[in-house]
């Protein structure tokens, strides 16, 4: 069985949509999956074991481009594909394999696909979690009609594989033997789900303070640039030397690597979280106007940080309110406790490491 999977364009959603080509390989073990990514998502997929290869998606996200569509389509013919998985819920997204004449189209109910798709599901809310509605695509209808029918849920796992780990530190000037912490203040979705720099940075101090070896890498893309710089400013002159900005500094599969060495990871609800729990940090992670019952870490041991406000979750990009109280009311010194509760050995000093 030869598979196509248009992935989503987001890199969080990309991370989570392993779980179905988990799920297509567990099923069909002699399965060949290729992966239909936009090119800032292609590092992602090289590191999926169930994809044996990614291919760029040369139409922008949000670009109609029909005649590109068609092009690509007719391209794909060639590769006599026997049923594609199309993720995002966009009409467009499903023309693609449409032009391609793949026999078998599945994927959820969004935009009007009907013709489009000849695999459909419809009844999303019986799988509140997008992994969960991702995975679900692979069994037939009768089989799996709610959540609860999966007979397992694999959670995704990226690889992280850095060829010599002394050359990927010493690419970014940093020595081996440090304890990061790594931070990922950032979200593409927008300022709703942003927990403040100065919160950020509050953590930073408590943990840079504890032991001398002790770092804070902080990651994103070129916009999170800024603020990692704000977080760094905040922690005072006795730790900037320790705090370093990776954001925009490093490709996708260095950061996969990068987090991958960190002894622990504090994220807004964001892509770089999803990786994180993807190659099994331990991860803290801040909800602001989404949900944890949607889109947790695929990860059982995650702390989840979330305000019990009434407005919470409201999936908006900017609060409605202009003043994000479910992030602003989330208080770096009852993060700071809880993550010492939940891992002890945060909040251990230097001179009691010594003398335990």
């Amino acid at each position: 069985m030869k598979i196509l999977v248009i992935a989503p364009s987001w890199v969080g959603d990309l991370v989570m949509a392993q779980s179905l080509l988990i799920t297509l390989k567990k099923l069909h073990p002699e399965a060949v999956i290729h992966v239909l990514a936009p090119a800032w998502c292609l590092d992602v997929v090289r590191r999926m074991p169930e994809a044996e290869k990614g291919i760029l998606m040369p139409i922008g996200h949000g670009s109609f481009d029909l005649s590109g569509r068609l092009r690509l389509g007719r391209e794909l013919r060639e590769e006599h594909y026997d049923v594609a998985y199309i993720l995002p819920n966009s009409w467009k997204s499903a023309l693609i394999p449409f032009f391609a004449r793949i026999k078998k189209r599945v994927g959820w109910k969004g935009e009007m696909r009907y013709g489009l798709l000849n695999s459909m599901r419809k009844n999303k809310k019986d799988f509140p979690r997008l992994i969960a509605r991702y995975s679900a695509l692979a069994w037939p209808l009768d089989k799996v009609k709610k959540q609860e029918d999966l007979e397992f849920l694999p959670y995704p796992g990226l690889r992280a594989e850095p060829v010599d780990p002394a050359v990927l530190l010493n690419k970014f000037g940093i020595k081996e033997g440090v304890l990061p912490l790594g931070l990922c203040p950032g979200a593409e979705f927008g300022p709703a789900k942003k927990w403040p720099p100065e919160y950020y940075a509050a953590l930073a101090k408590k943990y840079l303070s504890l032991t001398p070896n002790r770092e804070c890498w902080i990651f994103g893309s070129g916009k999170d640039r800024e603020t990692g710089e704000t977080i760094r400013g905040l922690t005072g002159e006795e730790y900037q030397s320790r705090v370093r900005v990776l954001a925009g500094s490093t490709t996708l599969e260095d950061a996969i690597d990068l987090l991958a060495m960190c002894s622990l990871v504090i994220s807004n609800d964001s892509g770089l979280m999803h990786v994180s729990a993807a190659v099994g940090r331990r991860l803290a992670a801040v909800f602001g106007s989404t949900s944890t019952v949607y889109t947790p870490p695929s990860q059982d041991d995650a702390l989840l940080i979330e305000s019990d406000m009434s407005c919470h979750p409201c999936f908006k990009r900017v609060c409605p309110r202009g003043n994000p109280e479910c992030l602003t009311s989330l208080l770096p010194d009852l993060v700071w406790e809880r993550l010492i509760k939940k891992w002890p050995d945060l909040g251990v000093s230097e001179k009691v490491a010594r003398e335990s």
